[in-house]
């Protein structure tokens, strides 16, 4: 694989995304639910995993819908800048939750012994894909031979690429990685400075909206690589050990806020527009719309296996500098249906 130093943008107008404004407490109008917990209430504060797209709206309806109250919580959203970062600022008790890709938690774990783990599964499979647009001839994932691929370096998507590439039968030295920042990732797909970007699967709406008409081509890790979880509920194992029943609390209120999000993705672009008014609601539901396969697959919301954490570490080997088990990533006792 090849990584050229830069990606020539200058000409090309950049998606700013503006994270003014983006703390998520709730707004003056907005319901104040009366609590069936009994006890304290806890102050927490907690990170998306990127900003505060579609994809992130759970929060918000756990917020809006007194799921969060319910729970004698007294929750600050806050929108995280990546899955390093949020991982980075739970260990340190700078955030108490966040979300993080959990395969970067993998990796991230057994190579800097960062004390986190994880506690519930937000999607039960990865959400990455490469993203390309009709007449760039990428079809499949063979196509991508020999082709351009804009993301961020060091991105989940890219960590995980050879392994896909494996997966899938191509030859992944052939493929060349632009460096691009993600705000930029859709007008430089649009206009063709790379022949794909690293994406979401929820990100397709996104990409349609500036696509000039294109077609928008769609290949999900998941696909080749089943057993990749997506995000995941992150706590420190500072917390998990001196408070595991305030993690149960807040695990348990946002799977409610979860839940909810998926069976009324509508109504939760309404709840996002409403605490994030620089979010596009039609937009923010059909990420929503995308998701839900996602969070659901076969298991209980929220559950992680052990046996698939095996097969993920073994499938992020290459990446993997240190020893690591799935008990140093997951605290299986914190996580929903599962047997211990």
């Amino acid at each position: 694989m090849s990584y050229p130093h830069r990606l020539a943008v200058l000409a090309v107008p950049v998606l700013l995304v503006s994270l003014a404004g983006c703390a998520g407490s709730a707004p003056d109008d907005a319901p104040s639910a009366e609590s069936t917990y009994t006890g304290d209430v806890a102050d927490v504060r907690y990170l998306t995993a990127f900003n505060t797209f579609g994809r992130d709206a759970y929060a918000f309806v756990a917020q809006e819908k007194g799921f969060f109250a319910d729970h004698g919580l007294n929750v600050t959203i806050e929108p995280g800048t990546g899955s390093v970062d949020v991982m980075k600022l739970v260990a340190s008790g700078s955030a108490d939750f966040g979300i993080a890709d959990f395969s970067a938690v993998a990796v991230t774990v057994a190579n800097e012994d960062l004390p986190i783990s994880a506690v519930a599964a937000i999607q039960q499979t990865t959400l990455a894909a490469i993203i390309s647009l009709e007449g760039y001839g990428i079809e499949d994932p063979g196509d991508l031979e020999g082709k351009s691929i804009a993301d961020q370096p060091g991105s989940t998507n890219e960590v995980i690429f050879p392994a896909y590439a494996e997966a899938a039968g191509f030859d992944a030295s052939t493929v060349t990685h632009l460096p691009a920042a993600p705000p930029s990732l859709p007008q430089v797909l649009a206009s063709h400075q790379a022949d794909a970007i690293g994406q979401f699967v929820v990100g397709e709406p996104l990409i349609e909206s500036v696509s000039q008409g294109k077609g928008v081509v769609v290949l999900p890790y998941g696909d080749e690589l089943p057993d990749l979880y997506g995000n995941v509920l992150i706590a420190s194992d500072d917390m998990i050990a001196d408070d595991p029943e305030l993690v149960s609390r807040f695990s348990a209120a946002l799977l409610e806020g979860l839940q909810y999000s998926i069976e009324n993705p509508d109504e939760t672009g309404e709840i996002l527009k409403k605490y994030q008014p620089t979010q596009d609601a039609a937009v923010a539901a059909s990420e929503v719309g995308l998701m839900a396969p996602y969070v659901t697959g076969d298991a209980e919301l929220g559950s992680i296996d052990a046996d698939r954490v095996a097969s993920v570490i073994d499938i992020l080997s290459p990446a993997i500098t240190g020893d690591v088990t799935p008990d140093d990533i997951v605290a299986f006792d914190l996580t929903p249906g599962v047997d211990e």
